[in-house]
């Protein structure tokens, strides 16, 4: 063997004996070994409680706590990606801005009120 990660190439139904040939694709969880899925299930009954896995390992909550970032990393799951499409919020107005531009007749009450109450329309 060359090391490389193995595919599936055929599937099969053993009741009817149809197979189906090609190269697909493996879930992510199932490459996990048995241990790693025993932590994550343990992980998911508790609800995301590490003193769950703590108790389950019989380890400290520092240790059990990585060995639950350790299986998430490995499944790509470790980080949360940042948001896609979503701007950054425009920063506040100051109220004294909208005050002087108010007075110097640079905007109406009605738009100043809309500035303030942070209304876009």
């Amino acid at each position: 063997m060359c090391s490389d990660r193995l595919i599936t190439l055929r599937l099969g139904c053993p009741t009817c004996a149809t197979e189906i040939a090609g190269h697909f694709g493996t879930c992510r969880f199932c490459q996990l070994d048995p241990a790693d899925t025993e932590i994550l299930e343990v992980f998911l009954r508790g609800r995301g409680n590490f003193r769950d896995v703590q108790a389950h390992l019989g380890v400290s909550y520092p240790t059990a706590r990585a060995r639950v970032i350790d299986v998430l990393d490995r499944l790509d799951l470790g980080q949360s990606p940042p948001p896609q499409d979503t701007p950054d919020p425009a920063p506040p107005i100051p109220v004294a801005q909208v005050l002087a531009d108010l007075a110097a007749g640079r905007l109406d009450v009605a738009t100043a009120q809309q500035v303030l109450r942070g209304d876009d329309s």
